[in-house]
């Protein structure tokens, strides 16, 4: 029955309204923690600032080149800037590598969590540059809350089977240490609403074998022949780090070693 005009509602709780672009989902999966909490950073190269555009543009990833460009950082900072968004599909920012050079950790006691222990350092200090907080404790504390609600989750190789990841970021780091049926599998579990990045460099790989090392170069020209990617070159004019590491990385790069 309707009364001037409004619905018989009795009884039932009002409806919560939606903020303009933003969907009843959107509403449900915000998190204590969002992009408020993060740091303005700027890209410091012109090939960091085509990484920061090829993003906006929903555009999935190939980062490769040289050591010290950035690559993971910017990837990481993009990712989680999306995922703590209220506006964006995105719940999860996902880092997959293979742990180990054999990828063999199943006899390392725990879960892929605590298997990921091994590499999860590098990453935490990344983000500590990413949000403002006033001393360590502080950040120990956002960092395991952003844990906690689930944004950011470590990953091996080694688990990835079977799986689907939706709504998620996918950053597959050093990804010149995979083989092509590695790569070619993470591609497969990419899910709906889902986009990825790859960072690596082709030159700096731990595989030994001739074949796995030309994996990731078969893989890099399947990438390049697909609209949904843009590939961005790193070199030594893009490398951030200051005094002795960026005079020994591009000593090293000049003697191609």
């Amino acid at each position: 029955m309707v009364i001037s005009g409004v619905s018989n509602m009795a009884g039932r709780k009002p409806k919560v309204p939606v903020p303009s672009g933003m969907s009843k989902r959107q509403m449900r999966r915000r998190k204590p923690i969002d992009s408020s909490y993060m740091t303005d950073i700027q890209p410091l190269t012109e090939n960091q600032q085509g990484f920061f555009k090829e993003w906006s543009e929903d555009k999935n990833i190939f980062a490769y080149g040289a050591a010290g460009t950035g690559k993971t950082f910017i990837a990481l900072y993009l990712a989680l800037k999306d995922v703590l968004s209220d506006f964006t599909p995105f719940d999860k920012v996902y880092i997959v590598r293979s742990l180990v050079a054999t990828r063999e950790i199943g006899f390392l006691p725990g879960d892929h969590e605590d298997k990921s222990l091994l590499y999860q350092i590098p990453y935490k200090n990344m983000v500590q540059s990413m949000f403002e907080m006033p001393d360590d404790a502080s950040f120990e504390m956002l960092y395991e809350n952003l844990k906690h609600q689930e944004t950011i989750s470590f990953w091996s190789t080694s688990f990835l089977r079977g799986t689907t990841l939706d709504n998620s970021i996918i950053i597959v780091d050093e990804c010149q240490n995979l083989n092509f049926h590695e790569l070619d599998s993470i591609m497969t579990r990419v899910g709906q609403d889902s986009k990825i990045m790859f960072c690596g460099d082709v030159n700096q790989t731990d595989l030994t074998r001739d074949k796995e090392r030309n994996g990731i170069i078969d893989f890099q020209r399947i990438l390049e022949n697909m609209e949904e990617f843009s590939m961005i070159e790193f070199g030594v004019n893009d490398i951030v780090r200051s005094g002795l590491i960026k005079s020994y990385l591009i000593s090293k790069m000049s003697l191609g070693l």
